[in-house]
């Protein structure tokens, strides 16, 4: 039994839902399988990597609806099964990031396979999400005023020059800095500047800059 990874099946035609929750199950995989997509989306979802395995027509939902909604809560790759798939459907499932399209009724390697790809993809999300997760973490270490001037060490700017912006002595601007780094655990500007940007931080104001190009080039 594969306890690392869930396998969430909805299809409204319960034979179709068995079989397939069936013959996942011989091959070792943890299988949720939901009869209606209004249970599934108020179904609790795992914390581990995982995929679903989604009818596209289900009634009165439709598979690509169910897909919206999943894409606002945790990373679950879709495979969608189809009895009658058309053109237009394949291009909406795939550009709103569908993991394959298989048709009903699908082959055993065939759905084997889309979801060994599936759960690949959703253990790399899940990766990715663990580690914008310990970036935040780290971030959230800094004081309100190490937060202020990050924008600033990541733009490139010297310490002089941040100390000119943010109106205080460039030694504090410089104990500032070995706090972020060692809080940050980056080991150079560039590892600095590349958790900066998965964090999003914004380019800090520079509405004194020329005004400090002035005062370095009188000072000359």
């Amino acid at each position: 039994m594969r306890n690392d990874e869930i396998i969430f099946v909805v299809d409204n035609d319960v034979q179709v839902l068995e079989s397939l929750a069936s013959l996942l199950r011989s091959v070792g995989y943890r299988v949720r399988p939901y009869a209606a997509a209004e249970l599934f989306l108020t179904a609790p979802k795992s914390e581990i990597p995982s995929c679903v395995i989604l009818d596209l027509e289900l009634g009165t939902f439709c598979g690509l609806d169910v897909q919206c909604r999943l894409g606002l809560g945790v990373p679950m790759p879709v495979i969608f099964l189809s009895s009658h798939g058309n053109v237009r459907t394949t291009v909406q499932a795939m550009k709103a990031g569908a993991c394959d399209l298989l048709m009903k009724p699908v082959q055993k390697y065939e759905l084997l396979s889309a979801v060994q790809c599936a759960l690949r993809q959703s253990k790399l999300q899940w990766e990715e999400r663990r580690i914008n997760r310990e970036i935040w973490r780290r971030y959230l270490t800094l004081s309100p005023r190490e937060q202020e001037v990050l924008p600033f060490i990541v733009r490139g700017l010297l310490n002089k020059q941040t100390a000119y912006e943010l109106g205080t002595a460039e030694i504090t601007i410089r104990i500032h800095r070995g706090k972020i780094m060692k809080k940050m655990k980056a080991d150079s500007l560039a590892d600095l500047v590349r958790l900066a940007d998965r964090l999003g931080i914004p380019q800090p104001p520079t509405l004194r800059q020329s005004a400090f190009a002035r005062a370095v080039h009188a000072a000359a």
